[in-house]
C-alpha cells in the first residue's frame, strides 16, 4: 500500500533557498562527506514543516562500494539527511545549545531504491520540539513518491 504524503510539496519551489549551505553549517557540525543536505527550500513554523533537498551526485564517496555496478544510496545516510533537516528546524524555532544531535529513530521504512541522479525531497514535521528534545515525522520523496519514512528524535548533547 502506498504511503500517504506527509506534506504536499507540489507548490514548493525546490530551487528556492530558504536556508543555504553556510547557515546549515552554522547549525550542523557535519562536514565533507557527511553534509547530507543540498539546501532547505521551505519552512512553515505554523504547520511545523520543513522541506529540504538532497541531490544524489555521481561522484559521491559511497558509490564505489555500496553495491558496485548498481550504486544504492545507503539508508543510514538517508536517516542522517533527515536528522540534519530536523536539526535545522529545531535551531530555527528554539534556542538550542551548542550541540544538538541525533537521538534515535523509530518506524523506519525504505520503500524504493535511491540512486545516482535522484533528487530527494525530504519533509519533516515537528511533533514535539524543544531546545532539549525533539521528535519529528519524516519522509523523503523522489518524483513525488514516498521512498522513505521514519520518526527521528533529536537531543541536546553535552558540550
Amino acid at each position: 500500500m502506498p504511503a500517504r504524503v506527509l506534506f504536499d510539496v507540489s507548490d514548493v519551489d525546490l530551487d528556492h533557498v530558504a536556508v543555504g549551505k553556510e547557515e546549515i553549517e552554522r547549525i550542523n557540525p557535519q562536514r565533507f562527506e557527511f553534509q547530507q543536505l543540498t539546501s532547505v527550500c521551505h519552512i512553515d513554523v505554523e504547520q511545523k514543516i520543513i522541506v529540504g533537498v538532497r541531490d544524489i551526485l555521481e561522484d559521491e564517496f559511497w558509490i564505489r562500494g555500496h553495491v558496485p555496478g548498481h550504486p544504492i544510496f545507503p539508508g543510514v545516510l538517508l536517516i542522517e539527511a533527515a536528522a540534519q533537516l530536523c536539526s535545522v528546524y529545531t535551531a530555527k524555532v528554539t534556542d538550542i545549545p551548542d550541540m544538538y544531535g541525533f537521538g534515535g529513530t523509530d518506524n523506519v521504512r525504505f520503500r524504493k531504491v535511491i540512486t545516482v541522479g535522484d533528487r530527494l525531497v525530504i519533509v519533516a514535521r515537528g511533533d514535539h520540539v524543544t531546545s532539549r528534545r525533539s521528535r519529528f515525522t519524516t519522509q523523503a520523496l523522489v518524483e513525488g513518491k514516498v521512498v522513505f519514512e521514519a520518526s527521528i528524535f533529536g537531543i541536546a548533547l553535552p558540550a
